[in-house]
C-alpha cells in the first residue's frame, strides 16, 4: 500500500505506480468511514447526499463510480456525475445540494497523474479533516461494492446558476469582441459558451483526450504559445486558458501577452474596490506579489499572506472578514461566492470588467502599472529527484541569506512555506519545494524584467540548482 497523503489539495498519484485500485479504494472506504461518523443528521434522520464526480482524466469515471459503489455499501446516500465536470462544480454543490463533494482529478498535473480532492461547505476539505480521513486508512476492511449502483445525474445547471447569480451576465451581453479559449483537454470544455454566443469564442483544445495532447494541463506562459497566437491573429479581446479541472485560469490580452496572476488579481481587486466597494482584509499565499500589498496600503486594509494551497486562503475567508484572495497559480475569489477558486467565474468577471469600464485588457493592466507600480513576474519549476524536507531545506538557506542583495536591504525572511527574500523596496524572491510533485519552484518579482531573472538567478544558486 502507497502512502496516502493529503497535500495541498487533495491526495495525488502516478497511475498504476501509487494511485491504484487498491489504494483508491483504501481511501474511498476511509472517506465513507468518516462520512458515517461526522455528518449531521438532517430533520428526516437521513444522512445528507454526497457527491462524487471526475474529470477527463485516463479512467477518471472508472474512479468515480467505484468510490461511489464503495460509498453505496457503507449505506450512503451518494449521486454520481453522469459526466465530466469541473472541480468547482464539486464546490459549489458541497454548499447547495450535498454535505460533501468528492472529484477524482489530478488538477494541472501531468497526464500520468490522477488524484482525489475533497469539497465541503463549498471549499477544499480543511487539513483537520484530511488528516483524520488518512488515520482512517486501513482501519476497516473495504465494504463490498459489486453489483452496487449509484444514481447518476447531471447537476452542472446548478453550478450554471451559482455562476450567472455571481457575474452581471447582463454586462456580458454587451461584449462585443471575441475570445480564445484553450481548455487545454480539460473538463471545463463548452462552459464559456454558456455565457457568450457561439459565435464569439474561438475555442482550443476542446476535445476529450486523456493525454491533454501532450501538454501539461497548466494554464502558464510555456503551455499558451497556440493561444497567445492564435488570439492576435483572429483579432480577439481576450484569450483564457482553463487547467485540467477548471479551477485555475491564465489570461492572455488582446496583443497577446501574458497577463500573471499578480496582475489578474490587482485589476480584478482593485475594480472590486472601486466601482464595487469591496470592503474587508485582502489574503495571498506567500508565493504571490507586490501589488495587492499595495492596494492594501492605498485603502488601508488588512494584508495577509498565507502557505502556499488555495485551501489556507480559503480557511482565511471563512474565519474572516476577507474581500479578496487570491494564490499564484491562477486561483482566485472574493467575497460573495464560494471561498474556492474557479477559472469560469474569474475569466467571466475579467471580461465584465472590460465591458463595464470600456477597457481593453492591455489598458486595465497598463492603468494598474500607472498607479501601483510596474510588476515583472516569473516562475522557473525544477525537478527533483526525491522530495525535500522542506524545513530542514528553508533553514539552511535562511542561514546564507546575505542582509543586502545589490542596493537592497533585505527587509523580512518569510520562512512559513520555503524561504521569500523580500527586499526594502518590495522586490522579492521565493525558493520552495512543491506540495504537490517533486519540483523545487523559484519565483520573483520586480519592476524589470532583467531585476526579476537576477533574483531567480540568486534563488537558484542558493538553492544549488542550474537556472539555465
Amino acid at each position: 500500500m502507497a502512502d496516502i497523503k493529503f497535500g495541498t489539495d487533495g491526495w495525488r498519484g502516478i497511475i498504476a505506480w501509487d494511485f491504484t485500485f487498491e489504494n483508491v479504494y483504501l481511501l474511498a472506504q476511509a472517506m465513507a468511514d468518516y462520512i458515517n461518523g461526522n455528518a449531521p443528521v438532517l430533520e428526516n434522520g437521513k444522512m445528507p447526499k454526497i457527491f462524487v464526480g471526475y474529470d477527463r482524466r485516463f479512467m477518471s469515471d472508472r474512479f468515480a463510480a467505484d468510490i461511489a459503489a464503495i460509498f453505496r455499501s457503507n449505506k450512503i446516500d451518494v449521486i454520481l456525475s453522469d459526466r465530466p465536470i469541473s472541480t468547482p462544480v464539486a464546490s459549489c454543490l458541497s454548499i447547495n445540494k450535498c454535505w460533501m463533494a468528492i472529484v477524482v482529478t489530478a488538477s494541472h498535473n501531468p497526464a500520468h497523474f490522477n488524484g482525489i480532492k475533497i469539497k465541503v461547505a463549498g471549499r477544499s476539505a480543511p487539513a483537520r479533516m484530511t488528516k483524520d480521513i488518512e488515520a482512517l486508512i486501513g482501519q476497516n476492511s473495504v465494504l463490498k461494492l459489486y453489483g452496487q449502483k449509484a444514481e447518476e445525474k447531471d447537476l452542472t445547471d446548478l453550478y450554471f446558476k451559482y455562476i450567472s447569480a455571481h457575474v452581471n451576465t447582463k454586462k456580458l451581453k454587451n461584449f462585443k469582441g471575441k475570445v480564445v479559449v484553450d481548455y487545454m483537454h480539460g473538463a471545463v470544455a463548452g462552459y464559456v459558451e454558456k455565457f457568450l454566443p457561439t459565435r464569439q469564442v474561438i475555442a482550443l483544445h476542446d476535445t476529450h483526450t486523456p493525454d491533454f495532447g501532450n501538454v501539461q494541463p497548466e494554464p502558464v506562459e510555456k503551455n499558451l504559445a497556440e493561444l497567445k497566437k492564435t488570439v492576435v491573429e483572429k483579432k480577439a479581446a481576450l484569450g483564457i486558458a482553463f487547467d485540467g479541472d477548471g479551477d485555475r485560469v491564465g489570461l492572455v490580452d488582446e496583443k497577446g501577452t501574458y497577463l500573471t496572476p499578480c496582475v489578474i488579481a490587482a485589476v480584478l481587486c482593485d475594480y472590486f474596490i472601486k466601482r464595487k466597494k469591496l470592503t474587508g482584509n485582502i489574503v495571498q499565499t506567500v508565493s504571490m506579489g507586490f501589488l495587492l500589498k499595495r492596494i492594501a496600503r492605498a485603502y488601508q486594509m488588512r494584508f495577509e499572506e498565507v502557505s502556499v494551497g488555495f485551501k489556507h486562503v480559503a480557511e482565511r475567508m471563512n474565519l474572516d472578514d476577507v474581500a479578496f484572495g487570491v494564490e499564484e497559480s491562477g486561483g482566485f475569489a472574493w467575497k460573495g461566492g464560494t471561498s474556492d477558486r474557479d477559472g469560469l467565474l474569474v475569466a467571466l468577471a475579467f471580461l465584465a470588467v472590460m465591458v463595464d469600464t470600456g477597457k481593453k485588457a492591455s489598458q486595465l493592466c497598463a492603468d494598474i502599472a500607472s498607479e501601483y507600480g510596474a510588476s515583472v513576474y516569473l516562475r522557473k519549476d525544477f525537478a527533483l529527484s526525491k522530495p525535500l524536507d522542506k524545513a530542514a531545506f528553508t533553514e539552511k538557506l535562511r542561514k546564507k541569506m546575505p542582509k543586502k542583495i545589490g542596493t537592497h536591504k533585505v527587509a523580512e525572511l518569510n520562512t512559513q512555506d520555503g524561504l521569500k527574500v523580500i527586499l526594502d523596496n518590495d522586490d522579492w524572491v521565493l525558493i520552495r519545494p512543491s506540495g504537490t510533485e517533486p519540483v523545487l519552484r523559484i519565483y520573483a518579482e520586480s519592476a524589470s524584467k532583467k531585476e526579476t531573472l537576477a533574483l531567480l538567478d540568486l534563488g537558484a544558486k542558493a538553492a544549488g540548482v542550474n537556472l539555465k
